[in-house]
């Protein structure tokens, strides 16, 4: 896996509107399985957890907190898809990257001016999951 890295970058924002959209997990890009940042990926046998979890966070949450810290009136969630290459291919979506899609408004204006100003490069999900030692 090495040199591969999934991000959760910024990929869209509206400043008017203190919108910020992008990807909070890529799971395969250019057919390669990605590895997140703390050195994890999720594979495809793992991928209907997360799609699981995607559904949760929907159903019961929605808010976005800072840096896994302040908690509350950070942000809410506005837009997410679990995009598998299924669903693409079900919505007539030419892709090759694979992930969960989401986007926020920011309510906070010091967090909206923190990713302005390139503090704050993108997204981060905070969850829990069964961890598998595996050879590289």
């Amino acid at each position: 896996m090495e040199g591969f890295r999934a991000t959760g970058l910024f990929s869209k924002t509206d400043d008017e509107r203190h919108l910020a959209f992008g990807w909070a997990y890529v799971f395969e890009d250019e057919g390669q399985m990605q590895v997140d940042h703390s050195g994890e990926f999720i594979d495809k046998a793992a991928l209907p957890a997360l799609e699981e979890a995607a559904y949760d966070y929907v159903l019961t949450s929605r808010e976005a907190d800072e840096m896994h810290e302040k908690l509350e009136g950070v942000a809410q969630l506005v837009e997410s898809v679990m995009l598998t290459p299924d669903k693409a291919e079900a919505m007539g979506i030419t892709t090759k990257r694979y992930g969960y899609w989401v986007g926020f408004k920011v309510q906070d204006a010091a967090v909206w001016a923190k990713i302005k100003d390139g503090t704050y490069g993108g997204f981060s999900i905070r969850g829990v999951g069964d961890r598998e030692k595996v050879a590289a």
